[in-house]
């Protein structure tokens, strides 16, 4: 069960929180839980499941783009033209 709460923090404070919570791709409320569950000892509750995303990203082409493309060059290897 979730509690609601409310807090101040200085204007800085608060820019450099929500700056913080968008590297890491999560929300101001979700950076300040993960926050205190680390200093209060506790087990994270849920796995970051936005760093999946990345997983295998190597920075390279558009493959949903050239889907046409690689479709063929995987035909193209399966079944090679002029061989039944």
């Amino acid at each position: 069960m979730m509690v609601r709460t409310q807090i101040s923090l200085t204007a800085e404070q608060h820019r450099l929180a929500k700056r913080r919570a968008a590297e890491q791709g999560v929300s101001l409320a979700e950076y300040l839980r993960q926050l205190i569950a680390r200093d209060l000892g506790e087990p994270s509750a849920q796995a970051d499941v936005t760093r999946l995303f990345s997983l295998g990203d190597a920075g390279g082409g558009d493959v949903a783009g050239d889907v046409d493309a690689h479709v063929a060059e995987i035909l193209d290897r399966r079944h090679p033209r002029g061989r039944p």
